[in-house]
């Protein structure tokens, strides 16, 4: 099954393989060993700011979808210059923080649309970071002094993302099904924080597999250790998607 064998809503179009690497070198091996599988790949910040933006071009050059994952979260002015600068590299998908606020977001929209319309490229969606998956309701409230319930709080940020003009948000899979309900059936929601069953959760808390993410509704699944960590990346890729496709037979 080849990158021209994908159909939209396939499980091979929903799951988006963390980079989470130091160089180029191992990120393109995965790319091209897996490219047989799937197309949507993330750089993150480590792979990012070790190799520069180049490797956001050679993977979108090689065929490949990348979502640039550099979560900005900046004064208005400089984010959305920075979001124009990786909308020109490519990107098909990138985001910011939803804790920017509304200008902030707003300000990265309109950037994103006009240097694609310059570059005379498909505008990426632009999506918006609610809570890490990460952070627990104790990190929120204790360290951080957000003082409302954690899923409260994503359904407030995604709500001011959808007011935004984002094209949806990051979340936990936990999240996803109250998004729906808020920002309707079109609005995108990225879940990393997922684990097949045989799989470590690592630094994840809020997790779930990839099966019951699709069925709460997330969009795409951003998956990283279980299949980069894998000995053989390829197979374990494979019984994700199997997994997937068992469930969408349900």
């Amino acid at each position: 099954m080849g990158l021209t064998d994908q159909l939209p809503g396939r499980p091979n179009q929903k799951v988006i393989v963390a980079l989470d690497v130091d160089n180029r070198i191992k990120a393109m091996e995965l790319v091209t060993n897996l490219a047989s599988e799937l197309n949507w790949f993330k750089v993150g910040m480590e792979l990012f700011s070790a190799e520069g933006p180049q490797i956001v071009r050679e993977i979108s050059d090689a065929g490949a979808k990348v979502f640039v994952d550099l979560k900005f979260h900046d004064i208005p002015n400089t984010v959305a210059r920075a979001s124009a600068a990786i909308t020109r590299l490519g990107a098909a998908m990138l985001n910011v923080h939803c804790g920017g606020g509304k200008e902030m977001m707003q300000r990265a929209v309109e950037a994103v649309r006009e240097a694609a319309a310059q570059e005379r490229i498909p505008v990426p969606k632009l999506i918006g970071v609610t809570v890490l998956t990460s952070m627990s309701q104790t990190v929120l409230t204790g360290e951080a002094g957000v003082n409302r319930e954690l899923k409260e709080h994503v359904q407030a940020l995604a709500l001011l993302a959808k007011e935004a003009g984002l094209d949806g948000v990051v979340a936990s899979p936990q999240e996803v099904e109250m998004i729906r309900a808020a920002c309707g059936p079109e609005f995108i929601a990225v879940t990393p924080g997922v684990r097949p069953v045989w799989a470590a959760l690592n630094d994840q808390k809020r997790v779930t597999t990839p099966a019951e993410a699709l069925r709460l509704g997330s969009t795409y699944l951003v998956i990283g250790r279980p299949i980069t960590g894998a000995p053989d990346p390829k197979a374990a890729c494979r019984k994700i998607l199997q997994e997937m496709s068992n469930n969408d037979d349900k």
